[in-house]
């Protein structure tokens, strides 16, 4: 668990996102949490200069089903990353391990597949107050990191591709 509030960034040390075009998949399942993550995420990005009209919003049921909707987006629309944001809280049986370790792969799965940056925004807490913690209570929002990566990550992605190109 995180011991201090990394969600705290100076957006002058963010690269000029206005042109970034960004898909965001959201679980509907732990709404409560998943909501927070959806506000901090999205308010990121806008801050940090990401038009409200370059950022794509969809659902999906679980945390799951979000490696096939970040497939999905990268298949269908002109975008340089994909955010997943979700919940996995532990449970008595060994469902939270099966849906956590599927849910990760799955979209390290997606990122390489399509060579784009796919950000893992999921929570995999304890309890629901670990998860509350982590989405805008006393440990940040972990929605906000998750767009931070987004934005660095798609940075690297043009940068590396600049650099090869100036080869």
């Amino acid at each position: 668990m995180a011991t201090s509030d990394f969600s705290l960034f100076d957006s002058a040390d963010l690269p000029d996102a206005t042109s970034y075009k960004i898909g965001i998949v959201v679980s509907e399942w732990n709404s409560e949490i998943t909501d927070n993550l959806l506000k901090g995420c999205t308010q990121t990005l806008s801050d940090c200069g990401v038009r409200l009209d370059n950022i794509r919003i969809h659902h999906v049921p679980g945390s799951f089903e979000l490696a096939l909707g970040a497939q999905i987006l990268l298949e269908a629309r002109k975008v340089d990353c994909v955010i997943c944001l979700g919940s996995i809280v532990r449970g008595e049986t060994p469902h939270f391990e099966f849906v956590s370790l599927a849910c990760a792969t799955g979209i390290k799965d997606v990122t390489l597949k399509f060579n784009k940056p796919v950000v893992f925004g999921v929570l995999t807490d304890d309890n629901i107050s670990q998860a509350r913690e982590r989405s805008g209570g006393k440990h940040g929002n972990k929605g906000v990191e998750a767009a931070i990566t987004a934005l660095k990550m798609v940075a690297f992605q043009k940068q590396a591709g600049d650099a090869w190109m100036g080869m």
